[in-house]
């Protein structure tokens, strides 16, 4: 199919929505590199120079069949909220089983896209590539998560789920860890068996008591100065921890 220019009415964000968007030259060329095949349209500012940045996109696009939209200014100022975003790809969201041999990362109802964008990039920074979240959560392929995230969406598993016992169900041979203030054992106190599934609560609430009954409940011990890490923090020390027992 040959590389299309096209002009089409003004495009917005929807959860709702099979496709989002890839703001920015650089989330774009990783897009391409992870996920093109996933790619439905790339749209180029009218005010981007056509310099070896813009050719590269172009070749590459040429080379992928991917329509190429250069004349519709109006996604740009929809999507963007930056005026320098040149670039913009538009592609199918992704969600598949995760891998059953593989140590998962739990989110259970994080609420926060700029966090869990921030997690993505985490998980992806120590290995861990598979991502189960627990609704209600945050949209992860919301552009402002994907834009935290710098890209690292795109070489995650990601899975849905409707509660953690659906989850514990489906992967019931991982070895369970719930990051709790209520636990027992600090983090340099546990054995870690794979593969693990290192469980998170969301910013406000954290796990419920339930999860004391789960797996090995696990603390970060922190000073009595602060009542508790954000979401982030947690998820990259937990995370960095972890990834120890890899090696």
């Amino acid at each position: 199919m040959a590389q299309k220019f096209l002009n089409i009415i003004m495009v917005k964000y929807s959860k709702k929505d099979e496709n989002s968007f890839a703001l920015g030259i650089t989330l774009l060329f990783y897009l391409l590199e992870n996920r093109k095949e996933d790619i439905k349209r790339i749209y180029l500012s009218p005010s981007f120079e056509k310099n070896e940045t813009y050719k590269k996109i172009v070749k590459q696009a040429k080379q992928e069949s991917i329509p190429l939209i250069e004349n519709n200014i109006k996604i740009f100022k929809d999507l963007s909220e930056k005026d320098n975003c040149l670039a913009i790809g538009e592609f199918k969201k992704r969600f598949t089983d995760l891998d059953k041999n593989k140590n998962h990362l739990v989110l259970v109802n994080p609420s926060n896209m700029g966090n869990l964008g921030t997690i993505l990039r985490s998980a992806l920074a120590f290995n861990i590539d598979n991502i189960a979240l627990i609704s209600p959560c945050a949209d992860p392929y919301d552009p402002k998560t994907i834009r935290a995230s710098m890209g690292s969406i795109f070489s995650i598993n990601l899975q849905i789920f409707s509660s953690f016992g659906e989850y514990r169900k489906k992967y019931s041979k991982h070895y369970f860890y719930p990051f709790m203030l209520q636990a027992k054992k600090q983090i340099n106190e546990i054995e870690i068996d794979t593969p693990y599934s290192i469980i998170l609560g969301n910013e406000a609430t954290g796990l419920d008591k339930s999860f004391l009954s789960i797996g090995t409940p696990t603390l970060i011990k922190i000073s009595n100065k602060v009542d508790s890490l954000n979401l982030d923090n947690a998820a990259s020390i937990a995370l960095y921890e972890f990834s120890k027992s890899n090696k």
